[in-house]
């Protein structure tokens, strides 16, 4: 809905490493190699080869938002920027007026499991943003803003990804995002039940709208309502609603004001009409949005679970506490 395009929630146990942070090819016998999203034994490659993830792909005039929760996505881009970044992180990329990306999903235990599970939201620009120059902001773990609501029935955890929830105050967005105006009402949460807990949820702006999406492994009880594993539920965003648990749950809640413009979307590009997913083409087709400056379509960055953010400019950004790279 309005103003999200897109939302996939991947969840994916996988192996081992067996060999450069992947798995050997006869492991990967029976799917279909480049472009699996079988969940075989729990997992797929998605488009990977050897490493599973998505390896280099253009983006223009939206948003995606990396909401990580386990194992690490190894990015690499167009602008020679990098970043590894996992367990809690988020990553912000505003495309804008195109960047070519890749998210590969490293296998960095050699005895296993590797479990990689996180959310990736296609968040959309208006028309008036669709063409900033990309950006991208991480929030690491280590300062996403949490609030817990503990009672004698149980605790509930919500994580302020965007947005606020009462007093608690998400981290910027990118300077150009959809969301860093304050009128567009943009809220991402998620947030964690007990057993027995629940959460009010306050009332969102006059023109918003708002989703919620039981991810955990028990049904949510939506005022008087259930919402079931694996579903989601569009509600009454003027008015507060209480969510309850009977048993331990998980549920995300995406919000916004709708930017009301025309959409028009083809393959890995967003914009308002046919024209304009002609022009990205032929943009992509003549200046690759900078080109790609990696040896690879899908590079990994080392075997050490060190998280860290590379700049175009070729600053490092690391996360509150962390030890130098060397």
């Amino acid at each position: 809905m309005d103003p999200f395009l897109f939302c996939v929630h991947h969840l994916d146990h996988y192996p081992a490493s067996e060999t450069d942070l992947g798995l050997k090819p006869a492991s990967l016998q029976g799917r279909s190699v480049g472009s699996d999203f079988s969940g075989t034994d729990g997992w797929s490659m998605y488009h990977g080869t050897e490493v599973p993830g998505f390896p280099q792909h253009p983006h223009r005039g939206f948003e995606t938002v990396t909401v990580t929760r386990q194992g690490f996505i190894d990015h690499a881009d167009s602008m020679s920027a990098a970043a590894r970044y996992g367990r809690g992180d988020v990553q912000w990329l505003t495309a804008g007026a195109g960047v070519v990306h890749a998210e590969m999903f490293p296998l960095l235990d050699k005895d296993g499991p590797n479990t990689a599970e996180l959310f990736q939201l296609w968040l959309n620009l208006p028309r008036a943003n669709k063409m900033v120059q990309p950006y991208f902001t991480m929030l690491w773990s280590e300062e996403v803003p949490v609030t817990r609501l503990v009672s004698d029935r149980g605790t509930a955890t919500v994580t302020v990804v965007a947005g606020s929830f009462g007093e608690t105050k998400a981290l910027p967005p990118p300077p150009n995002s959809y969301a860093a105006a304050a009128e567009s009402d943009v809220a991402i949460w998620t947030i964690q039940l007990e057993a027995e807990s629940s959460v009010v949820l306050p009332p969102a702006g006059p023109e918003s709208v708002r989703i919620l999406y039981v991810f955990g492994a028990n049904s949510l009880t939506v005022d008087s309502a259930t919402i079931e594993p694996n579903h989601g539920a569009v509600v009454d965003s003027l008015r507060e609603h209480t969510i309850w648990a009977a048993q331990a749950t998980e549920v995300l809640v995406l919000q916004g004001k709708p930017i009301g413009e025309p959409v028009a979307q083809y393959g890995p590009f967003v914009m308002n009409d046919r024209a304009g997913i002609e022009q990205a083409y032929a943009d992509y087709q003549r200046t690759q949005f900078g080109g790609w400056p990696w040896p690879t379509d899908g590079p990994t960055h080392g075997p050490t679970p060190a998280r860290f953010a590379k700049r175009p400019d070729g600053s490092l950004e690391l996360p509150p506490g962390s030890d130098p790279i060397g």
